[in-house]
């Protein structure tokens, strides 16, 4: 069965291109463009991994994270933050939440998709 991926961004031109590349690699992607919906698609589906944009409308990407590792049924959920936040504060205090990754925008093809690989084998790592 192939690993589910959501992707949170409020912006169509991050989040198609992203759809396609994580859909070429053989992932099932599923989008949020809020905070919101990004928390209501969780609950319902409980993705492998999140890519989190920091800046949403309504709930930001560091709220989102916070919630799911908060929530005991949610927590072994990847969160990779894809984000144009690139200050070491920033980046400190996403991986603080409680991040798998973060990567900054502008950012390549082949490292979204080695650092989703790379968080994504280590669920079955740690799941063997």
């Amino acid at each position: 069965m192939p690993k589910e991926i959501l992707i949170v961004d409020d912006e169509p031109s991050i989040v198609v291109p992203i759809q396609f590349l994580m859909e070429q690699q053989g992932y099932r992607v599923i989008v949020a463009e809020n905070g919101h919906d990004a928390l209501d698609l969780i609950y319902k589906y409980k993705p492998d991994l999140i890519l989190l944009d920091i800046m949403l409308p309504g709930i930001d990407g560091y709220e989102v994270c916070e919630i799911v590792r908060l929530n005991p049924k949610l927590r072994d959920i990847k969160i990779i933050f894809l984000t144009a936040k690139g200050r070491e504060v920033e980046i400190a205090k996403g991986l603080a939440l409680g991040a798998d990754a973060y990567i900054t925008k502008p950012f390549s093809n082949a490292e979204l998709v080695a650092q989703v690989k790379m968080v994504l084998e280590n669920i079955n790592e740690e799941a063997g």
